[in-house]
């Protein structure tokens, strides 16, 4: 089934010990796509992970660092991590967090500490929380060695797109993407009667609408989507999106090199990445 809503999954701490982020994980080929929720006043410690990281606020503020950059982030602005760039997202004092937060699966979703190597295998979601509390950072144990964080060094992370989710409309079709090595992000703007004609996606692809009405449709579904909806086009599929009302909504693809990488990978790689177990 192409069309789903965050609701329909279940929601896990995903790095209990470094962080309060929780969430639900839709689980793709090429990338996980989810909701990261943080109470006001709670985030994560600083931290990495081998995988590239694509964040947007859909609600709240987030107190951000993107190796030694620090910014107060809101809904309108996209933040990108690249593999390895240490970071931390925490939510402001006045109010409760979430945002869309898209990880390659080149790795797990669970982070490393700041000053932790590479393990030899990953941990899953389920291992991680069966392991770990929320605040168990003292009883973290630590693989040993070199940290591969970068903190110096890094370009600006940081594009404000927006200057809020419910900016007044737009006159016209605007598209603002950003796309890193793994990972792309796009922003959509459209009028109403507008009309993305039928084709064949080149990436896997998620659609996450943000305000609005679309008549969509992946593969052989269609569906009228709205706030909330999800809409999951695989590599290959026929795919278009009719605007019934303007909306606004993200899209994020699968980069060729990504593509390649996780078709290609060894199975030494693969296991030491965890890339085919379910995330939660």
């Amino acid at each position: 089934m192409p069309f789903y809503r965050f609701e329909d999954f279940e929601s896990n701490y995903l790095t209990p010990h470094l962080s309060t982020g929780k969430a639900p994980v839709i689980d793709g080929r090429y990338m996980y796509f989810c909701l990261l929720h943080k109470n006001a006043g709670t985030g994560s410690e600083l931290h990495y992970h081998p995988n590239e990281l694509l964040i947007f606020p859909t609600k709240g503020k987030i107190n951000a660092i993107v190796g030694k950059d620090r910014r107060v982030v809101s809904p309108g602005t996209f933040v990108h991590a690249p593999a390895f760039a240490r970071h931390s997202m925490k939510a402001t004092e006045d109010g409760n967090l979430q945002y869309l937060y898209i990880k390659d699966k080149t790795w797990t979703v669970v982070g490393l500490a700041e000053d932790e190597a590479v393990p030899d295998k990953a941990m899953t979601v389920a291992e991680v929380n069966k392991k770990y509390k929320v605040g168990d950072g003292d009883k973290h144990q630590k693989t040993q060695g070199k940290s591969q964080a970068i903190i110096e060094g890094l370009p600006v992370c940081f594009h404000p797109i927006l200057d809020s989710l419910d900016a007044p409309a737009r006159s016209g079709r605007c598209v603002s993407w950003i796309e890193g090595q793994r990972l792309a992000f796009g922003l959509f703007e459209v009028p109403a009667g507008y009309d993305e004609p039928e084709s064949v996606s080149a990436r896997e692809m998620f659609v996450y609408v943000l305000s609005g009405s679309i008549d969509a449709q992946s593969g052989s579904e269609r569906k009228t989507v709205s706030t909330g909806d999800i809409v999951c086009v695989p590599k290959g599929e026929r795919y278009r999106m009719q605007v019934r009302k303007h909306a606004r909504y993200a899209v994020v693809c699968s980069t060729p090199w990504l593509e390649d990488k996780i078709d290609n990978l060894s199975p030494e790689e693969a296991e030491q990445a965890r890339v085919n177990m379910k995330p939660n």
